[in-house]
């Protein structure tokens, strides 16, 4: 069995000697520079280990492990156009850095590049890979759909968020895990309850990032916290803290949401002492608990020893202890 970190090497090491051969340059940089970004590369270990579960060789699966995170940092260049972020891991994103029709370009090419990398495998397990990489691929862009119409909806309900993050977030973790289990010949069920896992890992993932974003450590989080309370993001707390509020509460948070102008600080200030009085802190931290302890449901039927699910379970124990 691998350890976390020997597979997180096996995919850095991965990424760093992929070849970039093709002309134009120009086209490829971004992508270079994009993936040499770094981060967690949760995508491609969870693959490797979804493997490594059932096969001792999860080096034999590389790349369909970088094809994953190929696709996941597609994603991530595309919202930052759509956003129109600056920053992506302390770095200018490429359309800060380039320009948005050469990140609507590149990312284009990561996409074909993430297909070209996931479904080369054997042909034997071709059919089940390709069908779960393109459901996960529909289902994403579902998600960020949603999310979009989110902004411009105030009746976003609580189940209509948990099913947008799960669509826009856990879905690929789950992929990640499927994948990971079908090239290692694991049974349909081992299969179907190692999705289940990642996915409430996923929806667990996505929450604590929300909490994150309002209770977090700036210099741990990497970015200024309150992004979300500062773009009336329709977030798990913000839902919950219109939903909950007396009618004080809700006339202030109100109040905020509808300014125009207002001070960045000021504003985060604000809205954060009020989720403090709602009591959506706790809330929030509730309902990760509630999926991670869902988690385990599905863990507990994958048909491996325990010894064997050790190290995938505490890889995903220490996700849900993260600062960033």
């Amino acid at each position: 069995m691998y350890k976390a970190e020997e597979l997180l090497k096996l995919v850095n090491e991965a990424i760093d000697g992929l070849a970039y051969d093709r002309k134009p340059a120009s086209l490829y940089e971004p992508i270079q520079y994009v993936l040499s970004l770094g981060g967690k590369r949760v995508r491609p270990v969870l693959m490797l280990m979804g493997y490594n579960l059932f096969k001792d060789d999860p080096e034999r699966i590389i790349m369909q492990a970088v094809g994953l995170e190929t696709y996941h940092n597609f994603t991530l260049l595309h919202d930052d156009v759509m956003d129109n972020a600056d920053m992506r891991r302390g770095h200018a994103t490429v359309h800060k850095k380039w320009n948005a029709n050469q990140a609507i370009l590149s990312g284009d090419t990561m996409l074909l590049q993430a297909f070209e990398r996931v479904e080369a495998c054997e042909v034997k397990y071709l059919k089940d890979v390709f069908a779960t990489f393109m459901q996960t691929t529909y289902e994403i862009g579902e998600g960020q759909q949603l999310d979009v119409e989110f902004e411009t909806r105030d009746d976003v309900k609580e189940e209509e968020y948990i099913e947008m993050i799960r669509l826009k977030t856990s879905v690929l973790l789950a992929c990640a895990l499927k994948i990971g289990a079908i090239l290692a010949d694991a049974s349909k069920e081992d299969q179907e309850n190692l999705y289940g896992f990642g996915e409430q890992i996923g929806l667990a993932f996505q929450l604590q990032d929300d909490l994150l974003d309002v209770y977090g450590d700036p210099k741990v989080f990497g970015k200024n916290i309150g992004g979300d309370i500062t773009s009336n993001k329709k977030t798990y707390m913000l839902i919950n803290a219109v939903n909950r509020a007396n009618d004080a509460q809700r006339q202030e948070l109100m109040r905020w949401i509808d300014a125009k102008t207002f001070d960045r600080d000021e504003k985060v200030k604000a809205v954060t002492a009020l989720y403090d009085e709602i009591g959506i802190r706790q809330l929030c931290e509730q309902k990760i608990e509630e999926c991670y302890v869902r988690a385990q449901t599905f863990m507990d039927k994958v048909s491996v020893s325990e010894e064997r699910k050790a190290i995938l379970k505490a890889y995903t124990a220490a996700m849900m202890k993260r600062q960033s």
